[in-house]
């Protein structure tokens, strides 16, 4: 077996070395479906930018991903289809201008929609993007007036009780609802026959008595500010407007977002700013710069992962046995610590107390920290910090950081503290618990106690460490698992919450831990592997994807191999299966194992394949060769 893991070992670094970018990053895609294709046809259709070669190729990219029955989808198993995602590209392809409605793909795509509800069913940033392009009515009533952003942090809900992402895609969305407005061209295709009763094409923004009292005490709020109400309401505006603009990014992106920027481009042409203003043009070739391709397919990215994609890696590669003076890693880490954040950003709202010193998902982010790439970084630089002077400087700031960003309820969230208020579950938004809050998560708490507990000299009774062991036992589940918020999802919550807690000495024969042992080798496949679907994270229960994956079974071997002292049965033959399927490309590979906001987005990261197996086969090797 060992010999196996050797090759296997080998085989994956070498893939990796093979792929290094000349700066030292992993570029690998991050991939989201077929959205931001949509969004970026229509976005330059919208400002007349005739880019006819990224149309055309975005084109063949959508085209390549409809289904036989008309139906785009998110996932695999989706079911027939997905209909916001089939409206987005039927509108798409239809303001390309390279297909028409009456080809048969665009008869069996509006099938679909007409047959699942018209444009009164689709999802509710959709409708947004159709309102802004004059395919849809803006609502009569706003629910979240511009004002909003005025309140003083003094009032239980103000601006920055909103998530950073909330607040970025809520900002340019709070003006074009204000303005009500809209942009036609010559090219808008006519939607109206995806519906067939024009009264019913508006929002819901629900009636329930806890939103209208909610809405009440903000609206009563907003009246007691002071200052004339024409006055307040262009004050308003003047800070939304700069709120954005405050956060630009070098590659002129909105906070590195591709959906925020794509909103804050109409959001200023609603103010007045020209279509050839340096700051849509500037945001126009951000969105360009995250271009990536895929299967020979163009495909515009929502943001780019070469951060997180080289702190993963460097620190796997390392825990593999490559020394930290390879040039490979030299050369990663270099990368990333050229990427420390040292400016100030909305964190510090939420944490004043707090230095900068965190890093970021994205190659462009320099405002926009979050806990898991601060973690994953400081992983990889661990083994030269005592080495080089310029990385413990860097620890200390990333580590004291990391420390100040602890949520009051013991665990980490991913960008901002204390922004979970349960107040915001009453706004009528859907999936507001994921657009608007940043929660503990059993995913974050979990990496970040095995960070401390590893790699740093806390101990293990320091209050930090009490807390977030104290949050996780409230957190797990009745049947053993975790949720993960950020991957898919309770194998990824487990496999965090497991690796955390024995990374800070709670014993393998503890009942949590043994609870989701019991758990993990209950859904193991019979061919060994693991695999979970995207269903888990809609129905919020385990569903199993009746297949297994080399991710999901990459996480479900490691959080095992930090509990059992031998390999067990249920570990060799995941370890087997792992080896077994390394070359493996088919759709367990890019099914996705991440997800943004539940039913709705779902993020595919080409690193996964090598990245996880990679600290399986690792660990496994290291922990049970040295008991051989």
């Amino acid at each position: 077996m060992f010999d196996k893991v050797n090759d296997g070992l080998g085989q994956l670094i070498d893939s990796i070395r093979k792929d290094q970018s000349s700066n030292g990053a992993w570029k690998y895609p991050f991939e989201t479906g077929i959205s931001t294709d949509c969004y970026m046809i229509i976005l330059l259709r919208s400002l007349e930018i005739n880019d006819e070669k990224l149309i055309q190729q975005l084109v063949e990219r959508i085209l390549s991903r409809q289904e036989d029955n008309g139906a785009w989808k998110l996932f695999y198993d989706e079911g027939d289809g997905n209909i916001s995602a089939t409206v987005e590209a039927y509108y798409a392809l239809l303001y390309s201008g390279y297909i028409e409605k009456q080809d048969p793909k665009m008869k069996r795509a509006k099938s679909f929609i007409v047959k699942n509800g018209g444009l009164t069913n689709i999802q509710m940033l959709t409708k947004f993007m159709l309102a802004l392009s004059g395919q849809h009515r803006w609502p009569s009533f706003n629910p979240l007036p511009v004002e909003l952003i005025l309140l003083p942090h003094s009032c239980p809900i103000h601006f920055y009780r909103f998530s950073v992402f909330g607040r970025a895609n809520l900002t340019p969305i709070m003006i074009l609802a204000d303005k009500k407005f809209s942009l036609t061209t010559n090219r808008s295709p006519d939607l109206s026959d995806l519906t067939t009763k024009r009264d019913e094409n508006e929002f819901n923004f629900g009636n329930s008595q806890e939103w209208r009292s909610f809405y009440l005490n903000v609206k009563q709020a907003i009246d007691r500010l002071i200052g004339l109400p024409s006055h307040l309401h262009q004050l308003a505006i003047e800070q939304a407007k700069h709120y954005m603009l405050q956060r630009i990014e070098p590659d002129g992106t909105f906070l590195g977002y591709f959906s925020s920027t794509f909103l804050m481009i109409f959001a200023l042409l609603s103010l007045g700013y020209s279509k050839k203003h340096s700051s849509i043009i500037n945001a126009i070739n951000g969105l360009k710069g995250m271009k990536t391709v895929i299967d020979g397919h163009v495909h515009m990215q929502y943001t780019t992962a070469d951060v997180w994609n080289t702190a993963l890696l460097g620190y796997a590669l390392q825990e593999a046995g490559v020394p930290s003076n390879d040039s490979m890693i030299k050369k990663a880490n270099h990368y990333l610590l050229q990427r420390q954040h040292l400016k100030y950003g909305d964190w510090a709202v939420q944490n004043p107390s707090g230095v900068p010193g965190g890093w970021g998902f994205a190659d462009m982010n320099t405002i926009h920290p979050d806990v898991d790439d601060t973690t994953a970084t400081l992983r990889s630089i661990a083994r030269i910090v005592k080495k080089v002077p310029v990385y413990r400087q860097s620890w200390d700031r990333g580590l004291m950081w990391l420390l100040t960003m602890q949520n009051a309820d013991g665990g980490w969230p991913a960008f901002e503290k204390n922004t979970d208020s349960k107040l915001l579950s009453f706004l009528p938004i859907e999936k507001a618990e994921y657009i608007l809050t940043d929660p503990s998560s059993a995913d974050l708490t979990g990496r970040t106690l095995e960070y401390l507990g590893k790699y740093t000299n806390l101990k293990n009774n320091h209050p930090s460490v009490k807390s977030a062991i104290q949050w996780l036992y409230k957190d797990q589940k009745d049947n053993g698992s975790w949720y993960g918020r950020w991957g898919i999802c309770y194998i990824y919550g487990t496999w965090a919450a497991v690796t955390g807690l024995r990374a800070v000495g709670v014993l393998s024969t503890y009942s949590s831990i043994q609870r989701a042992v019991t758990w993990l080798e209950s859904i193991q496949n019979p061919d060994g592997g693991w695999g979970e679907s995207c269903n888990s994270d809609r129905k919020l229960k385990y569903v199993p994807l009746k297949t297994s994956t080399l991710t999901h079974t990459a996480w479900a071997v490691d959080a095992l191999i930090s509990v059992s002292d031998k390999p067990s049965n249920s570990i060799n033959k995941g370890v087997d299966f792992l080896l077994s399927n390394l070359d493996r490309d088919d759709w367990t590979t890019s099914y996705p194992k991440g997800q943004g906001m539940a039913g709705d987005f779902y993020m595919h990261y080409h690193s996964y394949r090598y990245i996880f197996p990679l600290l399986a086969l690792a660990h496994y090797k290291t922990k049970y060769t040295e008991k051989s």
